[in-house]
């Protein structure tokens, strides 16, 4: 089993789940958060530091398709192993439907920049 990030990440990318993972397995992109399906070590420390809900294990039926998405960019974007500064407009973020489909950037996160 590994942890995947849903589209619940895209455009709050808070990154508290960030601080707490020991395995560094997250990566960053512009919008969003993904975390590499290989590195994970499944101790499940990020779940409940993520404000957005957008964190499930792969074994739940509503992260299937995440898991080759995570895989995917965690392959492309820059690793992230420091918490950031949310978006000053994430909160407003939380919870809206539709948001991969609508709003997801492929591009990777800014290298330097705390406010993504």
């Amino acid at each position: 089993m590994t942890y995947v990030v849903t589209e619940d990440c895209v455009k709050c990318k808070f990154t508290d789940c960030v601080q707490t993972c020991i395995a560094d397995c997250f990566y960053e992109g512009e919008n969003m958060l993904v975390i590499d399906p290989v590195q994970c070590i499944d101790c499940s420390a990020c779940v409940n530091e993520c404000r957005a809900g957008a964190i499930l294990p792969d074994t739940d039926p509503k992260a299937q398709q995440w898991l080759e998405i995570n895989k995917k960019y965690a392959a492309i974007w820059p690793n992230i192993s420091e918490k950031k500064t949310p978006p000053a407009d994430a909160e407003q973020w939380v919870g809206v439907e539709d948001k991969f489909v609508k709003h997801f950037s492929e591009n990777p996160a800014e290298q330097g920049v705390n406010n993504s």
